[in-house]
């Protein structure tokens, strides 16, 4: 594996740089507090154009094509400048994935430039629901065939982006009496069909500016061609989703804490007490030492697992220890940028803590750092248990 960058890779990743720091930062503390939804939206338009809403999606579809390694890099400089702008980047870009590798050409072509070039705000991926978040094969969610239809009926929990996403992927369960995970189909869903109810924002702890809602199915018709895939194969996809959204994941939490630590180190160069500027401090030298060298091999995982999905390779372990590992580190950075802040880091006059909620999350959604290491060990373990 080659790390640095091609050239197409570095101009993506500094076109997400640029629009973060003019677009994204100045209006993160505002979406924060559930404000600016048409900034968002906008904003989210703007990224579209730049194609950043398609990037691992072929050209002939309206993506980028770009690749998955440019897909970390670019979310990892979009989370720098607002993570909740690019919490539903990455989403977007999961279900466009979803839609190129299992849907006809009939759906790749009606739904992927609607998605790509920002006709649709945003994409939502409808899976986890109360009973069944780590466990989604237990999911209850049903799915009926009838006549040329299918009726959906059940409900679906913290669905990213669900009150202004254009379509859903939806998992239900088609085959009651198949074995356990076996019964469940994907269905590619229309927001706004009669029957689809979406739920409040919730009032979450972080990335605020990105509405969380319930996603309600009711006797909810959509037509035979919605099906995605196979029949009863829906939870394979799933599975396989879930490996790629969190490299994405992963991406997020490293520009996080990228971004808690460059504030910091800044304020290091500032700051003065004892009659000297505290950046002079060993103490606080090592911490900021430990924490970049920590984000670094965060970095060289994500590259890792990227490359290995991006040429065809089993990517799932990879995967998991890069998520694992770069959302915990982001989390222990963006707490020590605070310490090394002391109380100024406390205020809300600075952004050190909005970034410390902002990157809590990152250790839960998309498998929490528990199931991470279910799958790493299992992955181990294989050909010796």
């Amino acid at each position: 594996m080659y790390l640095a960058l091609t050239e197409e890779q570095q101009m993506i990743r500094d076109t997400a740089s640029q629009f973060a720091r003019s677009e994204l930062a100045p209006n993160a503390a505002t979406l924060d507090e559930h404000g600016g939804r048409e900034v968002l939206l906008a904003n989210l338009r703007g990224l579209a154009e730049l194609g950043f809403m398609g990037l691992n999606v072929r050209a002939e579809y309206g993506g980028a094509e770009a690749g998955v390694i440019a897909f970390s890099a670019a979310i990892t400089e979009l989370a720098k400048g607002c993570a909740a702008t690019a919490v539903t980047v990455s989403v977007t870009n999961m279900v466009a994935e979803v839609i190129q590798a299992v849907g006809n050409e009939t759906q790749r072509r009606h739904y992927l430039p609607r998605i790509c070039k920002g006709e649709y705000a945003a994409a939502g991926f409808c899976l986890t629901e109360s009973g069944a978040g780590s466990d989604p094969a237990a999911m209850r969610t049903r799915a009926v065939r009838d006549g040329d239809a299918w009726v959906l009926d059940g409900s679906k929990i913290y669905i990213t982006s669900a009150e202004y996403a254009g379509c859903f992927v939806v998992w239900a369960v088609t085959d009651p009496d198949a074995p356990k995970g076996r019964g469940i189909s994907c269905f590619i869903v229309d927001n706004g069909l009669p029957g689809i109810a979406i739920g409040r924002a919730e009032d979450k702890m972080g990335q605020r500016g990105s509405a969380t809602n319930t996603v309600t199915f009711s006797d909810c018709r959509v037509p035979a061609g919605a099906l995605l895939g196979e029949e009863g194969r829906g939870y394979r996809v799933a599975v396989g989703e879930l490996a790629g959204g969190r490299i994405g994941i992963g991406s997020l939490a490293l520009g996080v804490g990228l971004a808690a630590l460059d504030y910091a180190r800044n304020y290091l160069g500032e700051r003065e007490q004892f009659g000297t500027r505290i950046g002079n401090f060993q103490g606080l030298q090592w911490m900021l030492a430990d924490r970049y060298t920590e984000l670094e091999a965060a970095r060289l995982l994500l590259m890792q697992a990227a490359w290995n999905k991006e040429q065809g390779l089993d990517f799932g372990a990879s995967a998991a220890m890069a998520k694992l590992f770069a959302s915990e580190k982001a989390n222990e950075a963006c707490y020590s940028a605070l310490q090394l802040m002391g109380g100024a880091g406390y205020i809300r006059e600075y952004p050190l803590e909005r970034l410390a909620r902002d990157v809590r999350i990152t250790s839960i959604y998309e498998g929490t750092s528990e199931i991470q290491r279910v799958i790493i060990a299992r992955e181990l373990l294989r050909d010796i248990l």
